[in-house]
Formats: C-alpha cells, sequence, structure tokens
C-alpha cells in the first residue's frame, strides 16, 4: 500500500466520508499542498501535543480545566449532561445555555457491552455531593440507547435532592444532537421537562 492509498484509508474512518469522498478530500489536499496540506498537517501536530481532556467535565481544550469550567460568570447551579463533547459543543455554538456541562463519554449500550462503569457517571455524582448543582438537565440523543441512558441517570439523581429534567421532544426519534440545526436545539433546551 502506498502512502496515498494510506491516507485514503485513514480518511475514509472519518464519519461522514467514506471511500470516495476520502479519495475526493486527498486528491484536494494533494492539489492545494502550501494552502491546505501543509497547515492541515501542522494544525493536526498542534492539536496532537495540545489539547487535553478536562478533569472536570470532560470536554476537550488547550487547558485542563477548560475554558467552560474556568468562566466565572456560568451558573453553576446548572449542570448538563451530555453523552459526547460533540454534543456540548453543538449546544455551546447556540450560545443560550450559560450553565456547566459533564460529558459521559458514551450512552448506555447493551449491545455494545457499554455499562455505567465505561460511562464517566461517577464523576457527575461527585460534581453533585456540594449541593451547588440544582438542575441536571439530560441533553441526551433522542435514540433508544440515549433514553435508556436518561432513565438509568434519572433514577441515580433523584435521592441526590436535584431537579432533573431533559430536553423536549422537539429533537426527532433517532436523532443525533451535533447534527440538528441551531432552531431545534434553541428549542429543545428552552422546552426541556422534568422526568
Amino acid at each position: 500500500m502506498n502512502d496515498i492509498d494510506k491516507l485514503i484509508q485513514i480518511m475514509g474512518r472519518l464519519p461522514g466520508l467514506g471511500p470516495r469522498s476520502a479519495r475526493r478530500a486527498v486528491l484536494h489536499l494533494l492539489k492545494k499542498r502550501e494552502t491546505l496540506l501543509h497547515p492541515l498537517i501542522e494544525s493536526l501536530g498542534d492539536v496532537a501535543a495540545h489539547v487535553k481532556t478536562c478533569g472536570i467535565c470532560g470536554n476537550l481544550d488547550a487547558a485542563d480545566p477548560c475554558a467552560i469550567c474556568r468562566d466565572a460568570g456560568r451558573d453553576t447551579s446548572q449542570l448538563c449532561v451530555v453523552a459526547d463533547v460533540g454534543d456540548l459543543w453543538a449546544l455551546e455554538r447556540i450560545g443560550t445555555f450559560k450553565g456547566r456541562y459533564q460529558v459521559l463519554g458514551g450512552v448506555l449500550s447493551a449491545l455494545d457491552g457499554i455499562g455505567p462503569e465505561q460511562l464517566a457517571i461517577a464523576p457527575l455524582l461527585r460534581r453533585l455531593e456540594g449541593g451547588e448543582v440544582k438542575e441536571v438537565i439530560l441533553a441526551l440523543g433522542a435514540t433508544v440507547d440515549g433514553q435508556t441512558t436518561g432513565h438509568y441517570l434519572a433514577d441515580r439523581l433523584q435521592p441526590m435532592g436535584v431537579a432533573v429534567s431533559r430536553l423536549a421532544h422537539g429533537v426527532p426519534v433517532g436523532g443525533e444532537l451535533d447534527y440538528l440545526d441551531d432552531g431545534t436545539l434553541i428549542q429543545a433546551l428552552k422546552a426541556r421537562q422534568k422526568l
């Protein structure tokens, strides 16, 4: 396998890129070496060297704790639980939520062998022990696994004395937060419901 084929194969593993799209992307990068390929290589190196996982919420940032956790202007009484960093970024993109986050690192999935031990549930529970958090918003996808995770967390959080809400049903069944438009995310966050 030559270098170009190897790059196409690696690019083809990225979400949204199949073999043909990866081949087109690699060809474009090779044609634009000075303006695209070389800056991309440099940027990938910088990201690999400097981006860390936030020890508080699980976000990705150049600093630990991340910029969101360091922001003293955020509402510490609201904690939004998301499955992945992409979901956190989607909610931050709309600029409506001003609380804090907890990234679970996925959702419960019996088929994939993902149980509560594989998710960041223990850090979530530790964050609630101080009593500062008054509401936990479960911003999980409207998939079967997302709903299962939401019900599991609601049961675990119920004895902790915090209000538990979830995103409104405006999120389509089977939908993933990272793929929704801004208007749908804004409405879903505003119309969240208690569990």
